[in-house]
């Protein structure tokens, strides 16, 4: 049996949890491949701040104005003959109140009959484009970990809306699991990162039997990686540096996937912008956590 059984709610929010938008870009495809409604959305007022998230203003082609609010979401597959299906919940990081604001979100999924809850994450990493994207799954519940073989998390420290999410999930008794994608931190490509999302839909069908369509996923990765080497080509120092990870990762085979390396990920990761250990100073992004 499924360990996560027939109704999964795969969340993903933008933020600090979304490096190379790769995470949000997944459930993105998942709601372009199937048909969704609706099923709950946020009171903005309560969740977000809008000095942090603001508010964008958009006109239709008559000139008319509207306001769009930063939103957090849940979808509900219109499909009801697929087995499993997949939920998505998906928006903006909360800037405050992250208990009451999971505890809205698992109301509904238990009122859903939810059985499994995934988490897509992904965070920037010392990994070279040039290789395959490392997934990281963990879970805290012990039967999901025996069931698909994957470990328990041995980080410590501060944490985005998505392990609040999944501790929340646990709690309320349903499995619970999460996939982190490393993506390469030196890339400055616009934004994206198609081949990180590409790995994370691989996973996630791996864990769920859900086959998502990729779309062209695969052709925007080709595309991504080949813009990377042509800079790299261009540039000696990079080019050192990217053969110097390729050399890491090859001789330690893929070190990024064990518990521990995703440890240090998040150390580097806090370290790079100012938050490690002893040395964080409080500032404008400390809502976030």
């Amino acid at each position: 049996m499924q360990v996560l059984g027939s109704r999964i709610v795969v969340a993903a929010f933008d933020g600090w949890n979304d490096a190379g938008e790769a995470a949000t870009a997944a459930v993105g495809q998942i709601d372009a491949g199937h048909g969704y409604d609706v099923v709950h959305a946020v009171d903005p007022e309560l969740y977000f701040d809008y000095q942090w998230a603001r508010p964008t203003l958009k006109r239709s082609t008559d000139g008319t104005r509207s306001l769009r609010w930063p939103e957090a979401r849940m979808l509900r597959p219109t499909d009801e003959q697929a087995e499993p299906r997949l939920w998505l919940l998906t928006g903006t990081e909360p800037a405050r109140a992250w208990q009451a604001f999971s505890a809205e979100f698992i109301d509904v999924a238990l009122t859903e009959d939810i059985t499994g809850f995934v988490t897509l994450g992904a965070m920037l990493s010392d990994v070279p484009h040039t290789r395959p994207i490392s997934i990281f799954a963990s879970s805290e519940n012990a039967e999901v970990r025996e069931a698909l073989g994957i470990e328990r998390s041995t980080y410590e420290g501060p944490i985005g809306i998505l392990s609040a999410l999944e501790h929340a999930a646990e709690q309320a008794g349903i499995p619970a699991l999460s996939l982190w994608a490393n993506v390469p931190h030196y890339v400055q490509t616009g934004g994206s990162s198609p081949k990180a999302t590409l790995a994370l839909l691989d996973r996630l069908h791996e864990v769920t039997g859900v086959d998502v369509p990729r779309g062209q996923l695969a052709t925007e990765a080709a595309m991504w990686e080949a813009t990377i080497d042509a800079a790299a080509a261009e540039d000696e120092e990079m080019a050192a540096y990217i053969e110097q990870l390729e050399t890491k990762r090859d001789t330690w085979e893929s070190p990024d996937a064990s518990g521990e390396a995703i440890a240090q990920a998040f150390e580097r990761f806090f370290r790079r912008n100012g938050e490690g250990p002893g040395d964080h100073k409080p500032g404008p992004g400390d809502h976030k956590r």
